[in-house]
């Protein structure tokens, strides 16, 4: 079982908080011979007519002294995750779960915006104190 990120139980209650269900914790990703974990999954309904809304979430705290490293990591799982689940369970949106504070700090610039739109990277914002969503990018 993979290790559990810094702020993983306050992105967590976040997402109850909005109304998510959590349904998985961790999510197991198989394809083929590969089995990987992202960090969580979850539905929402949508109305009683409509199926829900299903995601996977992975959890990045950017705590060390290199975002461009972990933002480097981060990419490439996610890219990975994306790619799989698109053949597995392509309803599934993948979302990189981020601290307000890093987003305003690291991804609000320009260099990191171009690469999060080339590879349509979504990304979930969080108030890591307060434990509440404040973005949904797509």
């Amino acid at each position: 079982m993979p290790a559990k990120d810094t702020y993983h139980q306050a992105v967590k209650n976040a997402l109850i908080k909005d109304g998510w269900m959590i349904t998985f914790d961790p999510y197991p990703i198989k394809y083929e011979e590969v089995k990987l974990f992202a960090d969580l999954a979850g539905e929402k309904t949508i109305s009683a007519t409509r199926e829900g809304q299903q995601i996977v979430i992975e959890i990045k705290s950017f705590l060390s002294r290199s975002p461009m490293r972990e933002f480097e990591t981060a990419l490439g799982q996610y890219l990975i995750y994306q790619t799989f689940l698109s053949l597995t369970h392509p309803s599934y949106k993948v979302y990189l779960a981020v601290g307000h504070k890093i987003y305003e700090k690291f991804f609000a610039q320009a260099a990191i915006q171009l690469i999060l739109q080339k590879y349509q990277v979504l990304l979930l914002v969080i108030d890591i104190k307060k434990e509440e969503i404040l973005k949904w990018i797509s």
